[in-house]
């Protein structure tokens, strides 16, 4: 349900007032939150954050609800986790919808700060210890809410949304037959948080100071939690180091494996990088049906599908570890725009002209407005490049042929021509995803192999 600031902090005052708390004040929506609402206020003169989805109908389909949600960071606070104190859930006659009140946590979730702390290694040592005390925690500390993952089940489903959305991207079919063809055994399940990555924790002049969103949370393999928040989307600017965008995969094995008591597995990592990364690839498509269906006209969901691109890429990369080497040899030519014609000014030129009038009024706008100013312009962006990139991606006789197990990246001359296409896509969707960078790179014919 779409509410105004001032329906909120009526509602608001209800859920406060139950617990002995005084009205809320300086309510303000919080940038980001590809599903949730966040809005931060005051009451008593110390900060809040109320959590809470865009509209009930979106909680429809969700595991669980914000009360199983509240109990588990309840649980995994008690248990030592960083997690946030919830102070109230909402109900029904708040008026307000569905989600809980927390009190605020120092520090900031932005990456891009976090990035800058000089003591990254401290901070990935805290961010193993603390996921070591999430997998602590057992069926009976949470809710019977909680899933348990099927890890079969689990590819089946994403399989089914592949089919629902078209079932015409070769990259992601090619991720999915590698899953069914190498899922592992299962093992004893522990407490997933789920969504373990930056832009989920909270840190302070470099320290860990909160976990936040827990509305993932189940239980499975303990390597899934640990190779999320390694994928190259989450590492963010800092692609370079592969763990949590921090530092070393053996400094992180090395933390948790001190904190946990249990060995990391290096094959079953790599088997949930690739399941988490198809997984992703698959929700971002996602958002534009939830755009589409009229459930959240956010512009933000319409730009996140057009990040699935980025997931291809990531997903190539990965998998082509697999190929012959001969296939591995084989170089691709970044493609170059087309230059503009004259006449009338084309879409990817009206695109253009809108974004930098866009750029006029930024200072103009603040808070979760100058947020989706930002997304309006990178919308903008993807059309004017799309124009000159013409991506390609979707070819459903090709992703069919490679889930049927007909294709594979044995086929000569395959792994070049999803690599043609990854790249076309990115440089259309996201030129500046630092995993394109280090395609370009490795995949680009060499000067000495032009000479």
């Amino acid at each position: 349900m779409t509410l105004s600031a001032d329906d909120l902090t009526e509602g608001l005052s209800r859920v406060l007032a139950r617990v002995g708390m005084e009205a809320p004040a300086e309510l303000e929506r919080l940038t980001g939150g590809a599903t949730m609402e966040s809005w931060r206020f005051s009451s008593g003169g110390e900060a809040f954050v109320l959590r809470r989805a865009p509209s009930l109908e979106f909680m429809a389909d969700r595991p669980f609800g914000h009360d199983t949600e509240a109990a588990v960071i309840r649980a995994a606070k008690a248990a030592g986790v960083t997690a946030p104190e919830v102070i109230a859930e909402l109900q029904p006659e708040d008026g307000i919808g569905s989600g809980f009140v927390m009190r605020a946590l120092p520090g900031t979730a932005d990456p891009k700060v976090i990035l800058q702390f000089d003591e990254a290694d401290a901070l990935l040592r805290e961010a193993a210890q603390d996921l070591a005390r999430i997998h602590s925690l057992t069926r009976d500390d949470v809710p019977a809410a909680v899933p348990v993952m099927d890890y079969r089940a689990a590819i089946a489903d994403l399989r089914a949304q592949f089919e629902e959305a078209g079932g015409d991207r070769p990259i992601i079919a090619l991720g999915l037959k590698w899953m069914e063809d190498n899922c592992p055994e299962a093992c004893e399940p522990v407490l997933n948080h789920g969504d373990y990555r930056l832009g989920n924790l909270l840190t302070e002049e470099g320290h860990l100071t909160g976990v936040l969103d827990w509305e993932l949370a189940h239980f499975g393999d303990r390597h899934e939690d640990l190779a999320f928040g390694c994928m190259a989307v989450w590492r963010f600017a800092r692609y370079d180091r592969p763990a949590l965008g921090l530092g070393s995969l053996e400094d992180y094995f090395a933390a948790y494996e001190a904190e946990s008591g249990c060995t990391v597995d290096p094959a079953r990592f790599r088997y949930w990088l690739i399941h988490r990364t198809v997984w992703w690839a698959l929700g971002c498509l996602k958002m534009a049906q939830i755009w589409r269906s009229g459930e959240d006209r956010m512009l933000e969901r319409v730009v996140i599908s057009r990040r699935t691109s980025e997931q291809e890429l990531d997903l190539l990369m990965l998998l082509e570890e697999d190929a012959p080497s001969v296939e591995k040899l084989r170089h691709v030519y970044p493609p170059s725009s087309l230059e503009c014609l004259g006449g009338e000014a084309d879409m990817g030129e009206i695109a253009e002209a809108v974004s930098e009038w866009l750029a006029t009024i930024k200072g103009q706008l603040s808070g979760h407005d100058r947020f989706q100013l930002a997304v309006a312009r990178n919308a903008l962006g993807m059309i004017q490049r799309e124009r000159e990139y013409f991506p390609l991606g979707t070819d459903q006789e090709t992703a069919q042929a490679v889930l049927s197990g007909v294709l594979s990246l044995y086929e000569p001359g395959q792994l070049q021509s999803l690599r043609e296409q990854a790249l076309q896509k990115a440089m259309a969707d996201v030129p500046k995803y630092p995993a394109l960078a280090m395609a370009l790179k490795k995949w680009s014919p060499k000067e000495e192999d032009l000479g």
